[in-house]
């Protein structure tokens, strides 16, 4: 025999499994569009090469519990000759290539690094 409660987890286990999967789905969707409107963001904005320093850099780590792996993003942040700074994704390599303080030609465009020419000392 069914209790009343048996019943209404019956019934109520496909509602909250949905709203699982919805709160997952719309998590999804809003990560795609942020990239999506950071991509167009930065595609109206002109390419510019101007003089910079390397003023900081830092990895972000995430991940690497139980059995999943763990994941790396590196930024680097740079400081115009105006004084702005802009901290941009960059991959392990240029990350491991260049160091605070290093001086060169920052080729940019919006927040998307394009190239960074070190100056040779």
């Amino acid at each position: 025999m069914f209790s009343p409660m048996d019943s209404f987890m019956f019934n109520a286990m496909p509602v909250f499994v949905g709203i699982v999967f919805v709160i997952v789905i719309c998590g999804f969707v809003f990560s795609i569009g942020k990239s999506v409107q950071q991509y167009a963001a930065n595609k109206e904005k002109p390419v510019e090469t101007v003089p910079a320093r390397v003023i900081t850099k830092r990895p972000h780590t995430w991940g690497g519990a139980g059995e999943s792996s763990a994941h790396t993003s590196y930024y680097v942040t740079f400081e115009l000759e105006n004084g702005e700074r802009i901290e941009m994704p960059v991959n392990g390599s240029f990350y491991g290539m260049h160091a605070e303080g290093d001086i060169g030609m920052l080729t940019h465009q919006g927040t998307q690094l394009m190239s960074f020419e070190r100056e040779r000392i």
